[in-house]
């Protein structure tokens, strides 16, 4: 597959850009030189990523990788991957309950690939739930740099990712994907199944969201990941009190689903 890569000015990006050191074309994007390793091209725009719709339109790619921050008030040094798209309002980018195609492989290798320095740099390595925007076409996913501006700017940091991006996105093979429903916004239950299990992890939804779930949504995320998904894996105690209807639901719908508990015991 072709990747585009997205950087920004932010700090983060330009920390990752910085330690990519793909070869310079003489095509460019919006006045500034397009940069290329193997079947992966590097794109810098002014813009905040969450912000970009239409940029598929623009830039001939297969999937769409946004490498930039990952900002919370902890400031605990941390490394994430996630797909984009809204559950509810689209309060950050995107549009109301609409979602991009997740690219269920590439989240898990991703993963699994910042997952070898976690001891080494005393950082959390977690997935994040779909959340913001942009909304598009094509697949895309973040992956990014956190949670304050002392890891923003730390080159080691920047290496890790620009290595994974190396490493990952210069490969391709198949899974059996899946919807993850349940939990918080980083959920250890999904990190393990990605960890763990042969399945790949395409959307999230959270707790907070579970309540917005519906026959509609919960089609549009299975069928927005690449490859579909056929089956949902449940975070049963992170589901409040939507258990009997979100089960109800998905008997309707015909589809699979299991408690992440059951399948990490096997």
């Amino acid at each position: 597959m072709n990747i585009a890569i997205i950087t920004t000015q932010a700090l983060a990006d330009q920390n990752i850009k910085k330690h990519l050191e793909f070869e310079e074309l003489e095509e460019e994007y919006k006045g500034r030189k397009v940069l290329v390793y193997q079947n992966i091209k590097l794109y810098e725009i002014d813009e905040n990523s969450i912000n970009c719709e239409g940029i598929d339109k623009e830039i001939d790619a297969d999937v769409f990788v946004f490498a930039t921050k990952h900002k919370s008030e902890s400031g605990k040094p941390t490394l994430t991957c996630h797909a984009p798209g809204n559950w509810n309002k689209a309060e950050f980018g995107g549009e109301e309950k609409k979602l991009c195609i997740a690219p269920a492989y590439y989240l898990k290798q991703f993963f699994l690939a910042l997952k070898q320095y976690e001891e080494k740099t005393e950082s959390e390595i977690s997935l994040e739930v779909t959340h913001h925007g942009p909304l598009m076409e094509k697949p895309c996913m973040f992956v990014e740099i956190g949670s304050s501006e002392i890891q923003w700017e730390d080159e080691t940091f920047g290496k890790i990712i620009s290595d994974c991006i190396k490493e990952v996105f210069t490969k391709e093979d198949k899974v059996e994907s899946c919807l993850f429903i349940g939990g918080g916004h980083y959920n250890n239950y999904a990190n393990k199944i990605m960890e763990r299990t042969d399945l790949a992890v395409g959307h999230i939804c959270p707790k907070y969201a579970v309540e917005f779930l519906d026959e509609e949504m919960i089609t549009q995320a299975l069928e927005k990941t690449l490859p579909k998904a056929k089956m949902v894996v449940l975070d049963w105690d992170g589901l409040g009190g939507h258990k009997q209807r979100l089960v109800e639901i998905l008997d309707k719908l015909d589809i699979k689903c299991e408690r992440a508990k059951k399948i990490l015991k096997r």
